[in-house]
Parts: structure tokens; sequence; C-alpha cells
């Protein structure tokens, strides 16, 4: 049983690995193309990117492969020819069994230490690759942003002498706008790798220069300059070719980059500084807002406030000692007290939720180092009954099976995932009820199988309909 649920598991796990690698990279493809990326920096991405899909890709290679395993087994009426010697379905899994165990095992452990790892080295080179410049590229009648500082525009280029026609400069280098503009009839381009600078040779133009752009005090008496020239050089430092790295430590705050530990850790201080924080900033609101002053930095003389608690026991009496003018003074002084208050209690709230969401992120990479170990034992009694019932092995059917319910588990995950990171639902309930609607489909299926159903009989379904044609015949 073991040698020939290894062949098809080991097959199906890297060709899940593959789909869903070209799956990656076909959303990626526009991070990736035309960035001059080296083999190395490509191939350590790839490796990092299959690591982080390996959680996805095991769960359907050990469905797909329990189903093809005990289907290739009922078609060739091997089960049948051990069920009549007496050995049951539960010991014919049974070595099988134990190696799903220690596969849900080596999941979890793998989830759990290398998952993080692996997530921050390829969220790391992402996001290094993203702010990789674009390989030099000029397009006729488009403006080209490649180079740093500059944006350029030429009309027409002729790809034999690489000569360059009615050409449109601007220089923003020194962040002040597009206060120098250069336009010439032609020009031609001259790369020096060595220096890692390029040579711009422009012919028959103008060079235009706003002074007060640059310098408002020069404006008095340098407003414009206007320079007409027949040759002008212009050197322009070129991007680095290399991958400029970014510290990984700066990504390690995300909760995929986290293991158990880590989570534990990092939910426990959350949760105790948004419950300081709620009472820091529930007291600082009654003392700044509830008895104001017109010093604010003056301390309140507890005397005064014991002497006249008598006195003003009813504020509106109060207010009808001020005159008309005191009055409209109070009143808009009190309107924008609570202008204030509501503004920061908005503010505050808008806070509270992201740190909320903060936690429920963490709450859900928590539970996440379960769910995908889990899902192998699931799948695996889903598969095998399965393929004992449909009694098919090779790629057809089994293929088609398999993917129908990883589709249904992948969305039912995805539904409770976002219903647990919107404060729906709670985490634990999002990332376990795929889970709990698959686990009984599970049970249901092994009985089944060991009862000997003929539920995926086609037979079966044609006698039904038959007969319930009939009876409606007679009616």
């Amino acid at each position: 049983m073991l040698k020939s649920f290894a062949g098809p598991f080991v097959a199906t796990f890297f060709i899940s690995m593959f789909v869903l690698i070209m799956q990656f990279l076909w959303r990626m493809i526009d991070e990736l193309v035309g960035k001059g990326l080296e083999f190395s920096v490509i191939a350590e991405f790839l490796f990092d990117v299959s690591l982080t899909l390996v959680p996805m890709a095991l769960p359907l290679a050990v469905l797909l492969s329990s189903i093809m395993t005990f289907g290739s087994l009922g078609e060739n009426y091997e089960l049948i020819a051990l069920k009549s010697a007496g050995v049951s379905l539960y010991r014919i899994m049974k070595p099988l069994i134990v190696l799903i165990v220690l596969l849900t095992v080596g999941a979890f452990l793998f989830s759990n230490n290398v998952l993080p790892y692996a997530n921050l080295k390829m969220q790391s080179l992402l996001y290094d690759i993203r702010r990789q410049k674009p390989e030099m590229s000029f397009k006729e009648g488009i403006f080209t942003n490649s180079l740093e500082g500059y944006s350029i525009k030429i009309d027409r280029i002729n790809k034999e002498t690489g000569m360059m026609y009615d050409m449109l400069i601007y220089n923003h280098k020194e962040g002040n706008g597009n206060c120098e503009v250069t336009k010439a009839d032609s020009g031609m381009m001259i790369s020096d790798v060595k220096n890692n600078k390029m040579k711009l040779i422009l012919y028959n133009g103008h060079s235009y220069t706003d002074e007060g752009m640059k310098n408002t005090k020069a404006r008095r008496t340098f407003p414009f300059r206007r320079i007409k020239f027949d040759v002008e050089t212009v050197m322009i430092d070129l991007p680095g070719s290399e991958l400029k790295r970014t510290d990984e430590n700066a990504f390690r705050s995300a909760s995929m980059m986290m293991n158990l530990k880590q989570l534990d850790d990092t939910i426990g201080s959350m949760r105790r500084f948004i419950v300081t924080k709620k009472s820091g900033d529930a007291k600082r609101l009654l003392t700044s807002n509830y008895r104001r002053s017109k010093n604010s930095n003056a301390q309140q003389d507890s005397v005064l406030i014991e002497e006249s608690k008598e006195m003003y026991n009813n504020p509106d009496s109060l207010f009808q000692t001020f005159d008309p003018e005191e009055r409209q003074r109070a009143i808009s002084n009190a309107l924008q007290y609570a202008r204030d208050v509501k503004q920061r209690v908005q503010d505050d709230v808008h806070y509270y939720e992201g740190q909320e969401l903060s936690v429920r992120k963490c709450q859900i990479e928590w539970h996440r180092k379960f769910t995908l170990s889990f899902a192998c034992f699931i799948f695996f009694f889903i598969g095998a009954p399965l393929g004992a019932i449909i009694r098919k092995g090779g790629l057809g059917m089994p293929v088609v099976v398999s993917v129908l319910l990883f589709i249904i588990y992948y969305i039912i995950s995805m539904m409770g995932e976002r219903s647990a990171r919107e404060a729906a639902i709670s985490p634990a309930v999002g990332m376990w009820i795929s889970a709990f609607i698959l686990l009984p489909l599970g049970i249901v299926l092994t009985y089944k199988s060991v009862t000997d159903s003929e539920m995926m009989s086609t037979e079966s379904y044609k006698m039904f309909f038959t007969k319930l044609l009939k009876r409606f015949k007679k009616k």
C-alpha cells in the first residue's frame, strides 16, 4: 500500500507545485519582466515562492493520490479480493493512516518553522524587485521615465544609425518640478557601462531654465534663461543593474513571518497595549474636556470648588446671569469643545480598529498553522473512500473530483478567512469552518465505502430514475 501510494503522491505533489507556481508567475509577470534581474535572483525568488506554496499543494496531492491509489485498486478488483479474504477497509488503510498522521505532523512543523522564514525571504525579495528600476528602453512618441530624474520623449528613432529625432527632455533631478527643459532636433546616446553613465549628445536645440523655480531669491535678476546650442553633451547616471537588498528585519513584524510562540507573544502584548491605551485615553478625555478652565495649565482651586458647588447646582441658572455676548461666547466655546472631542473620539476609534485588525491577523495566522496540516488528514479520509467507491484509477475521474473538492474547500476557507478578518465571525470559526464542513463528508464517505455503497455507480442512478419515471407514468 505504501509503495502504491508513494508514486502518485510524489507525482501529484510536483504537478500541483508546478501549476501553483505558474499561476503565481502569471499574476506577477508585470513585476518581473524588464527589470534586468540575474538568473540567481530569479532562481532564489522561485525557490522561496515554491516553499510558500507547499501548504496549499500538499493537501491537494494527498487528496488526488489517495483517490488514484484506491481507485486503481478498485478498478483492478484488488479491493474486492482483499475484502473477500476477510481484510477490512480499515486494515487496508492502516499503513497509509500512519503515514498521513506523520505527514500531518510534518506539515505542522513546516508551517510553524519553515513557512515564516520562507515568507520573510519571499516578501523582502519581492519588495526589492518591485523597487528595481526597469531596463532603459525608448519608444517613439512616448515619455520614458527609466532614467531617474529625467523624462524623455523621442518622436522618431532610426534603428540602423541609432540617431534620434525631435527630442524633448525634462530635467527634474533636483525635485523642483520641470524647471529645466531641453529641446533638440536630433541626438545620439552612448552608454558607458564601465562608469555606469550615459553620454547624451544633442544637436541644434534650445535649453530653457527657470531660475526662479530653483531659487526664489534669484527671481529678481534671473527669472528665465534660454540657451541656443549647436552641439551639447549631457552626462546622465544610469540606474544600477544590481538588485539592492533591503534589511529583512523590517518585515519581521508581519504576522506571516512569525511562528506560534511569536504570535502568542504578539497577541498578548497588543491586547495589553490596547487595554492600557483605552484606559489612558478615557482619563485624558475626561480631564481635558469634562472640566475646562480659561487657563488650561492652571490647577483648579479645591477650596473654590467646595465653596461654589452649592451656589450653581443648576447650570442654566448660571448661564442666565451672563450677558448676551458672554452667552454667545460660552455657546461657541462649548460647540468647539464638543467638535474637538468628537474628532478625537473618531480618531481613537479608527486607531483601535486598526489595532484590532492586527490582532485578528495574528490570530488567523495562528490557526492557519493547524488548519493547513489538518487539511491533509481530512483529504485523505475523503480521497481514500471516494477512490474505493469510484473505482477508477489514472488521471481522469480522480483529477476532476479532486479539483472540484479542493475548489470547494478553498472557497469556503477564503470566505471564512475574509469574514474573520472583517470581524463578522471569530478567527477560530473562520479558519476552521472548512474543516468542520468537510470532516462530516469524510466520515460519510468512509462509512459508505466500508458498507460497499454504490452511490457513485451510474447504473444505480439509472435504475433509480427508471423506477421514478414508472411511478409518474402510473399516476
